[in-house]
């Protein structure tokens, strides 16, 4: 029988499971040994751990949720290699990930809720509606599964699948912190990037923790009514609101933004979304990162023509606008965020 009580293993930090050692009368050291064969060597489960006593593994299995995935798909790209995974969580519902192998090293991107409940009007993700957050040990867990898979090592990290990581807050702290201890993978601060559609209260509290993390805001228009067509979380916050929390952020970290904005033909594309969005932008230590949007079959957004995205790309450089244009990798394979998930669900 399942005990619902069991904590979650894997989403602890060194020191909490240190405490958790000691509550069951055993030396902390071992706490040191689980976490190394849980976030260094990626064991699966406690059978891998030869230097772990068996009456303390079987003592874990009753007292811990282990949390592994399953793969369930796997989608290569034949154009750059990118792979998709699709993975089923241990209660059985499904996330997304990507892996792209870049010049300087590996990326992940990773889902952060199962669903999502943002409802932007040009994603995959938000269709169904938001099904849950996930627990840190989810959300590092397909770094994990994808790391042994691949054999290689994972150098950047992006929360930018499934879900809103600032609607999963403090889940998100704690993964952080795991993914970065020097006691597992190690990640560097600077190589995660992570993408909000724009909760400024959150924003500020992020900022107020001082990491060293990228923090991506999805802009995707310059004024407050073409926002709010696009994304419903302009009803709520304006672009002001939204521009002192990332003067804010940067004042206190000192890490610049990227504003995603993705193109869409006739929408937000023209000449005179570059001037308002030069306007809106200039003096802000920041990077526009130009997304031709991935068409979805369940919305009629098409992409910008790749003429209009240069242009878009030249007119904001011209502005003293740092700018890039992102790579489209996997887009032979389902590679906007949800289309994989709701496909096999369908």
């Amino acid at each position: 029988m399942k005990n619902v009580d069991r904590k979650d293993i894997k989403s602890l930090t060194l020191s909490q499971l240190k405490e958790e050692m000691e509550a069951l009368g055993e030396k902390s050291f071992r706490a040191g040994q689980l976490y190394e064969w849980m976030h260094g060597k990626l064991a699966e489960g406690y059978e891998e751990m030869t230097n772990i006593p068996r009456r303390l593994a079987e003592q874990c299995a009753l007292r811990f949720e282990y949390t592994t995935l399953k793969t369930v798909q796997m989608q290569e790209s034949r154009l750059d290699g990118t792979r998709k995974y699709l993975f089923a969580l241990p209660d059985g519902n499904l996330v997304e990930s990507v892996w792209m192998r870049y010049k300087h090293g590996n990326a992940v991107c990773i889902s952060s809720q199962v669903g999502c409940r943002m409802g932007c009007r040009f994603c995959a993700s938000t269709l169904d509606g938001l099904e849950r957050n996930l627990l840190p040990s989810e959300m590092l867990e397909q770094i994990y599964a994808i790391t042994r898979q691949t054999g290689e090592r994972v150098s950047n990290v992006v929360v930018m699948g499934t879900g809103e990581p600032m609607d999963n807050f403090d889940n998100l702290l704690q993964f952080i912190m795991l993914l970065t201890d020097e006691n597992g993978l190690h990640i560097s601060q600077r190589n995660i990037t992570v993408s909000t559609c724009g909760i400024v209260p959150r924003m500020y509290q992020l900022a107020d923790r001082q990491l060293q993390i990228t923090l991506a805001l999805s802009l995707h228009a310059a004024t407050d009514e073409k926002r709010r067509e696009l994304m419903p979380v302009a009803d709520r916050y304006s672009l002001q609101e939204l521009m002192e929390a990332c003067t804010y952020y940067f004042e206190k970290t000192g890490r610049r933004i990227t504003f995603e904005y993705s193109l869409v033909k006739d929408v937000n594309d023209t000449n005179e979304d570059v001037v308002q969005l030069t306007k809106l932008i200039k003096g802000l230590n920041c990077h526009v990162n130009l997304i031709p949007v991935n068409p979805i079959r369940e919305r009629d957004y098409v992409q910008s023509e790749r003429h209009a995205v240069e242009s878009f790309k030249n007119k904001l450089e011209k502005n003293g606008i740092n700018v890039t244009i992102r790579r489209e990798m996997g887009r032979d394979i389902d590679g906007a965020c949800g289309q994989l998930r709701r496909r096999y669900i369908e």
